[in-house]
Formats: structure tokens, sequence, C-alpha cells
């Protein structure tokens, strides 16, 4: 449940149904499947056995393995951390329109609510501008309660999981119901559906895939090896990895029908073309969203339900995300888990105060996309290579085999030890030749050298993790 949870975040619900539109619509169903079996599973499969074979955190598993590789896992946490630390802001930001949603308090011009009002969006990234204090208090509240959750341990993120992972599910499925009932949900949903067959052909197509694949399983964060790291001996790992990847690739799907439904509603509606108003990322879900939603009748309700939604699908992989970092703090410095998640969540929640100012967005966008193009790649690579040369594909698939119902073959090798590191590889390949050659939106190269110079620390530091302290033995 903490690995589905951990899955399953706010990509699922405002990246994936734009990917799949935009790549093939109901076409792009297939490159994603195989892109599941073909790395995802198979790298979860690899993450949760190296969990449960050496039951520590990342860093201190992969040590385990050769100890000259643990900057691999450290890479792992603290991107991690990075992720969490404008994860939690982007939270915050549902937080807040929680509450604006009882009076649909952004009115008409969602947009302009939005970055002027809500954001007070500045000119340029080098533009501070000034902080929304309801921001700041909703930040506040997001990490205090990742504490909350944390500290207690295992016990109490199963006693979460137990209710944050079914019930942002239950509330997705209610504004399905609500948005294929709506005048006009059809025009969204062939929209999003609708099979365009030649795409399959387009390379960029099977990345985009591959990509979405890698990043929405929380792969090579050092997460799924913490939390394998706790289960009982003798799991069902195989089993874990299906019901992980599966449950999160419904969960996406899912969403697709609530988003382009009352999508197809709001064009119903105002006359506005599919293609004029999807779009994914943030801007679907505090401006795109917002505006539909206005338009239901009991408007606030579904409002509530959206962001209610949102919250409690974003809470468990923010708090994933702290736990694998906290993990591998306590293991490596003998630190109480009290202390090393409060440590961690009070660093966070004084770094994610750069995101809350006029610039926030900005930086939250350019650090994203340097963190999962560029570090999170290069963990995933390694880790393959790691697993499947070093510590070998064939006994992970042993040890996997032996307590699982569902025994994986030699596919497993050959797909840990050469088809995911060709795949990582080229993802890798693609994102410096699209940045050399197009740069990252209208972005100015200044702001994106600084993203790629916070993986270059990340890195350094990570090497240094790794060298400076022995590990606890």
């Amino acid at each position: 449940m903490a690995a589905i949870g951990s899955a399953v975040g706010l990509g699922n619900i405002w990246r994936f149904p734009y990917v799949a539109y935009a790549n093939g619509g109901g076409a792009f169903l297939l490159p994603y499947i195989v892109a599941m079996f073909t790395v995802g599973i198979p790298l979860l499969i690899a993450e949760f056995s190296v969990g449960s074979i050496f039951r520590k955190p990342a860093p201190a598993a992969i040590a385990s393995i050769d100890s000259s590789k643990e900057w691999i896992g450290w890479l792992g946490v603290f991107s991690a951390f990075i992720i969490s630390i404008y994860y939690a802001v982007l939270m915050a930001w549902c937080l807040c329109y929680l509450f604006h949603s009882f009076g649909l308090v952004w009115g008409s011009d969602t947009s302009q609510f939005f970055f002027d009002k809500f954001l007070h969006l500045t000119s340029s990234p080098s533009v501070l501008g000034k902080m929304n204090p309801q921001i700041f208090f909703a930040l506040l509240f997001i990490w205090t309660s990742i504490y909350l959750i944390l500290y207690k341990g295992v016990k109490s993120i199963g006693k979460v999981v137990a209710i944050t992972v079914p019930l942002p599910t239950l509330l997705l499925l209610i504004l399905v119901l609500r948005g294929i009932t709506l005048p006009g949900s059809s025009i969204g949903l062939n929209f999003y559906l609708s099979p365009d067959f030649s795409e399959i052909f387009s390379p960029s197509v099977w990345l985009a895939a591959y990509a979405q694949t890698f990043f929405s399983l929380s792969l090579a964060q050092g997460i799924m090896i913490l939390y394998a790291s706790h289960l009982k001996e003798g799991s069902d790992i195989t089993n874990n990895a299906f019901i992980t990847a599966l449950a999160d690739g419904g969960t996406a799907f899912l969403a697709g029908f609530a988003v382009f439904s009352i999508l197809g509603y709001l064009s119903y509606t105002t006359n506005a073309s599919m293609q004029e108003i999807a779009r994914g990322g943030i801007g679907l879900a505090f401006i795109t969203y917002p505006a539909a939603i206005s338009k239901i009748p009991f408007a606030s309700f579904f409002g509530v339900i959206f962001f209610l939604a949102l919250l409690t699908f974003g809470i468990d992989s923010a708090f994933s995300m702290v736990e694998s970092i906290s993990g591998a703090m306590k293991s490596k410095f003998g630190m109480s888990r009290e202390k090393a998640t409060l440590l961690i969540c009070i660093i966070g929640f004084f770094a994610g105060l750069i995101f809350t100012y006029g610039n926030g967005l900005y930086w939250i966008e350019i650090i994203d996309y340097s963190i999962s193009n560029f570090a999170l790649v290069i963990v995933g690579l390694f880790e393959c290579i790691l697993f499947g040369y070093i510590y070998k594909a064939e006994r992970i698939r042993g040890f996997a085999n032996f307590s699982s119902e569902i025994k994986v073959g030699r596919w497993f090798d050959f797909m840990l030890k050469f088809f995911a590191p060709a795949v990582l590889t080229f993802i890798l390949l693609s994102s410096f030749v699209q940045l050399a050659t197009h740069g990252y939106k209208e972005y100015p190269s200044w702001s994106i050298s600084a993203g790629l110079l916070l993986v270059v620390l990340l890195l350094l530091i990570s090497i240094w993790m790794g060298r400076k302290w022995k590990r606890e033995q």
C-alpha cells in the first residue's frame, strides 16, 4: 500500500492524461504497457529484491553490494529530497485551493487569479517578488503533517496509507462518475482516447511512454528499496511489483476519464475547442480544472473533492521521499528516527520557502526538469549496471522467484542488463540534445544552467557522502 501510495501521485492526475492524448490518445496505451513490462516492472522487482535482501536504506544496501558505489544510493535519496521540497509547495497550493473551492474564490478568470492574485508571479526567474502568506502557512501545515506521519515509523505509515491510498481513488471515481454524466463529456473522452495508430511508429511517443513509466513509479529515488527493507521474510516480491505498477498505471488511466470528461463539458459550454483548453501539468490543476468545475452544478462540492483527491494522492508520495532520506541518514549516522525526521522536515520547510515567492513557479519547473531528466535517469542507469552486472541479474531473479507465485524468466535478465540501460541512456542523451538545441521552454540559459549545476552539486555531495564516513555495519 505504501509503495502504491508513493507511485501514485500528482503526476497521475495532471501529467498522464495530457501525455496520453498528445502521443496518440488510445494508441499510447500500447507503448505505455510495453514500457511498464520491459522497464518499469523489472526495475521494481530489482529494487524490491535488493531492499528485501539487505534490509537497509538505499545507500547502505548499495554499499553492501559494492562500497565504491554507495554514491548511487545517495544521489537517489538526495534527488528525492529535492523533489519533496517543491512537491510540498505544490501540495500547499492544493490545500489553499481546497479552501478556495468553498466560495469558488478563483472567479471567472482562473488564469489571472492563479498567476497574479495567488502566486504573485513575477516577470522572470531573476525577480524574487513577494510571498503569499497563505502559502506560507499551508506549507507549514504540510511539513508538520509529514513529520507527524513519519516520526513513529512503519506502524504509523501503515495506518496512514490504509486511508490515503483508497480514499483518493474513491474520490477520483466520484469525479469520473460526475464527469461522464455531463453534457459534452464525450467530446473530451473522444479527444483523450481516439487512437492515432500512426503515432506508434514515432520514436518520440515511445520515449514519452518510457519516461512516464520510469518517473511515475518512484524508481531510482531509494524509496522502493527502503520500503522493501521492511517486508516480512518470504514476501512475494514479483507480485508486489506487478500490483504496484498496475495500480499506478490504472489510476493514471482512470484519471484521464475524470479530467477529459469535465474538460469536454467545458468545451461544450464555452464553445472552445479541446485543443484550446487541453493542457497538462500545473495549468490543468489550478487554471483549467477550476474553470470547468465552476460551471458544474454543486461546483464547490466537486472542487473540494478534486483538491482533496490531489492532497491525498500527493501526501503518500511526499512522505515517501522524506522517509527515503531520513532512513538513509538514520542508518549512516546512527541518528534516532525522530531526530532524523525532524531535521529533514525543518530543512525541507525552510528550503521550500524560496518557492513561495513570486518567482517560485519558474524555479519549480526548472529544478523539476533538471532532477527528473538528468539526476534520476543517471541513478536508474547505474542501478541497472550495479544490479545487473555486479550483483548479477540472475541472483536477483532467483531471490524473487524463490518467494513469488509469479516466476520471472530470463527475459528479466535481458531487460535489466541490456534493454533498460539502453532506454535510460537514450532518454538521457535525448534530454541533452533537446536542451542543447531547443533549450527548455522560454527560460534563459543561465537559469537552466543553475538547474544543471544543482544536479552536479548533488552528484559531488553524494560521492563525498559515500567516501567520508564509514557506514553502519
